[in-house]
């Protein structure tokens, strides 16, 4: 039969459905067959062939026929699942309940008196007929996902056949282990099967219903408590599926060896179609929505036993019960760890490598998933994150980092993007590796649009951050705090800045603290005092290398004295908040000297008007972020647990200070609160006051940075009139071999603010990583259109 009319009697059997008033029997298969056993029709002609105002019409007035239908569907997969899929038929006949599967889930679980129905028994629809009375009541949705995971291991459908004979001796699907057909070479598994492109086109339609099956999660709303797990996942990962562990190893395997250049040879994606990609992405998905699971509500799942023979350790305690999570947590061997950090680095580096070989690779879209695996990996394995920063592998992490951070700054639509990738790098500030790591220097020549330099990839980091803050779009400001706690945290390993980074630094200091920005709102001070710990870290730490800070410090004097200055009367408060009406700017570009931009750049463009973008939570503050740690003389850090865990009591003014640092307690109000926190006025507005200045004025630590300039500004000065100087090279000559030993007052211990797991982190994830799957599945639309909660669709 042509592919027409197997097309033109599935759209008569869709429109029988619509239009039939009465239940039509289970057992009636001559009507049900009509479906899947006489059909070939794509995934996209399934989408075409059955409109969503059909789907929700027969919800609406014959339910029962639609149940109907899910049950009968569920059951031939059921059946293939048990048979083994040996005929060309059987296999028709599951992938066309695939997709009609796929099309048919998001009605269910977009109407609430529906979401419940796969969780129900039907009767007579347990695995074994009506002989096994124990199996009979099992829920549809379990049958379902059984079937799909044994679907993913059948010999010859999704897998390579062990067997060299006939059809007499096909291997039994049940006797089979699965193991043994793990899909791709990499983690606990050194067998790289011969690809076959309709086992990874097969493996691609089973995964899209999986995704489908655990997108229930969509129809929900965001909630604060993020323990309801989700069903579908949780059984899929529990010991209920034999095929867990395999399946595990083959997603991650599948993502991590994937090499869109087309095996070495540049250009070759232009001759072959690439039919892996599409299984990279699906799987990528499938892996990152099964480890959605927030690590701060339960014992974290890292373990840190020792090693043992196999790739999952083997050590108590056992760990979560999503078997993915925990198996996760568990890998362990060296050789695995380079496997994946090298597939995720080679991965995330591939747009980079085409702004400077055009076209040579396959361009991939799926950096965003990505993101999210590596920020898993690296939360739940910490024997993961210590691997990954024991090298300067890391950097091959950091720059396509900063490249995108760079790349999306403008772009509204790429808020999540920005987000997850500042997330990621205030994970590794934690750790002194990171900050270590940083000092080598930067070679590399990506096509970025910031300013030419030379130097490391501290310098980078800092002028990619400039660049965030002084031309980002608006909705960028929530993550100021963040940006600048990374610099913090790195700020006493880094030897030597170069001018441009160091100016970087003192433009941010001059732009933050001006007096409309200091008033005009309850939390920008927090912005000085990060910076002015990062000098204060430079100065006492690394003084012998950073002649360039220094030297810039000293030229820009005149902001400290500000600072040590800044008026605390009414009247003065409100001159400073006039100003700001007449630079609605948040921070010019101004005398930052920014320079040329590095050839082949193109500058970061917003998004195009109309491109869809979804909703995402608000991200804690700084401080539910992280944990202050303290780092003593050996390298080890002990936590500190600041005052900040007490709340303050509402409404007084001076509250929002604790003794300890200005920013401890105050941030650990949500944003929305934190108007109450100041003295506000009758409208409601906040409103500064010299009592709240004074509070935090008082506690600027400046001492060490006056103290340097009390020392070196008249020995520099003395220089240029001696020598008649106004040539920087002589100075920066006289302040690399200066030293303020003895001068300086004693180094204050260095501070961390370690990233933290929490429940808003973990809520933020999941909106995030649904909405990325909701926006990057388009062929087929499996979601668009649907009435979905945990988001919303908003077009830029």
């Amino acid at each position: 039969m042509g592919s027409a009319d197997s097309k033109l009697n599935f759209r008569k059997a869709v429109i029988q459905l619509t239009t039939k008033t009465q239940p039509v029997e289970a057992t009636d298969d001559a009507f049900w067959d009509q479906f899947w056993a006489d059909t070939a029709t794509s995934v996209q002609d399934v989408f075409a062939l059955v409109p969503a105002a059909e789907i929700r019409a027969v919800r609406e007035e014959s339910p029962s026929n639609l149940a109907t239908l899910c049950y009968k569907a569920v059951e031939k997969l059921v059946q293939g699942a048990e048979s083994g899929c040996h005929t060309e038929k059987e296999r028709q006949i599951v992938l066309n309940c695939c997709r009609l599967l796929t099309r048919i889930l998001p009605y269910i679980f977009e109407d609430p008196d529906w979401r419940g129905f796969f969780w129900s028994t039907v009767p007579g629809a347990g695995r074994g007929g009506a002989d096994e009375d124990d199996e009979n009541a099992r829920p549809l949705a379990e049958s379902l996902l059984l079937a799909v995971a044994d679907l993913l291991f059948c010999p010859d459908f999704t897998v390579q056949s062990h067997r060299r004979s006939t059809v007499d001796t096909a291997e039994d699907i049940h006797s089979i282990d699965s193991c043994e057909y793990i899909w791709e070479a990499g983690v606990g598994f050194a067998h790289s099967p011969q690809p076959n492109y309709i086992h990874d086109l097969n493996r691609t339609e089973l995964l899209k219903l999986l995704l489908t099956c655990f997108s229930e999660a969509m129809y929900l709303p965001p909630s604060s408590d993020s323990s309801n797990a989700n069903p579908w996942v949780q059984f899929f990962c529990s010991t209920e599926n034999r095929h867990a562990l395999p399946l595990f190893t083959s997603l991650l395997n599948v993502v991590c060896a994937y090499d869109p250049v087309g095996y070495g040879i540049p250009y070759n994606h232009l001759l072959f179609s690439d039919y892996r990609e599409p299984l990279v992405e699906e799987a990528a998905q499938v892996l990152i929505v099964t480890l959605d699971y927030d690590s701060s509500t339960s014992s974290s799942p890292t373990v840190d036993g020792t090693t043992t023979g196999t790739a999952m350790d083997d050590v108590d305690p056992p760990g979560p019960d999503n078997l993915f999570v925990n198996y996760l947590s568990r890998i362990h061997r060296e050789e695995d760890f380079q496997f994946i950090l090298k597939g995720v680095a080679r991965l995330l580096s591939n747009p980079l490598v085409q702004t400077y070989l055009p076209n040579s690779a396959k361009k991939i879209q799926f950096h965003q998933e990505l993101l999210v695996l590596f920020w898993k990996l690296c939360d739940f394995n910490k024997k993961f994150l210590f691997f990954v920063l024991k090298s300067s592998d890391v950097l091959d992490i950091l720059v396509p980092i900063l490249y995108f951070l760079n790349d999306a700054r403008a772009d509204q639509s790429r808020v999540g993007l920005m987000h997850i990738g500042v997330f990621i790098l205030l994970l590794l500030s934690g750790e002194r590796n990171f900050g270590v790591r940083l000092n080598k220097p930067y070679s590399v020549r990506v096509p970025m649009d910031i300013p030419v330099f030379t130097g490391t990839h501290a310098d980078l980091l800092i002028i990619v951050f400039h660049k965030i803050i002084t031309s980002g779009h608006q909705r960028l400001q929530p993550l100021f705090d963040c940006l600048l706690t990374i610099v913090v945290n790195v700020s006493p390993y880094l030897k030597s800045l170069s001018m441009v980074a160091a100016n970087k630094l003192l433009h941010l200091l001059e732009a933050f603290s001006t007096t409309w920005f200091l008033f005009s709102a309850v939390q920008n001070h927090h912005l000085v005092f990060f910076l002015l710990e990062v000098f204060n870290n430079i100065i006492q730490y690394q003084f012998d290398g950073n002649s360039n800070l220094v030297y810039a410090v000293i030229r820009k004097r005149n902001v400290f004295h500000q600072l040590a200055n800044l008026p605390t009367d009414s009247q003065s408060i409100q001159k400073g908040l006039q100003r700001k009406k007449k630079t609605p700017e948040p921070i010019s570009r101004t005398n930052s000297q920014d320079g040329v931009s590095m050839e082949g750049s193109r500058p970061a463009a917003p998004a195009e008007p109309g491109t869809l973008k979804t909703s995402l939570v608000a991200t804690p503050g700084i401080d539910k972020l992280t944990e202050k740690s303290q780092v003593s003389e050996d390298g080890t850090m002990r936590s500190l647990e600041p005052e900040s865990s007490q709340p303050s009591p509402e409404g007084n003014p001076l509250s929002a200070v604790g003794d300890g640092e200005p920013w401890s307690r105050e941030a650990s109000h949500p944003r929305r609160d934190r108007r109450r926190l100041s003295s506000a006025s009758s409208s409601g507005q906040w409103t500064p006051t010299p009592d709240w200045v004074m509070s935090w004025k008082s506690k600027l630590p400046l001492q060490t940075i006056m103290r340097l300039l009390q020392v070196l500004v008249p020995q520099v000065e003395k220089i240029c009139i001696d020598k008649g100087l106004t040539d920087e090279s002589e100075i920066l000559k006289f302040l690399q071999h200066g030293t303020l030993v003895g001068l300086l007052p004693v180094p204050h211990p260095i501070l961390i603010r370690k990233y933290q797991a929490n429940s808003g982190t973990a809520m933020w994830f999941r909106t995030y990583m649904w909405g990325v799957i909701y926006l990057r599945n388009v062929d087929p639309p499996i979601w668009y259109d649907t009435d979905v909660k945990l988001f919303e669709i908003q077009r830029v």
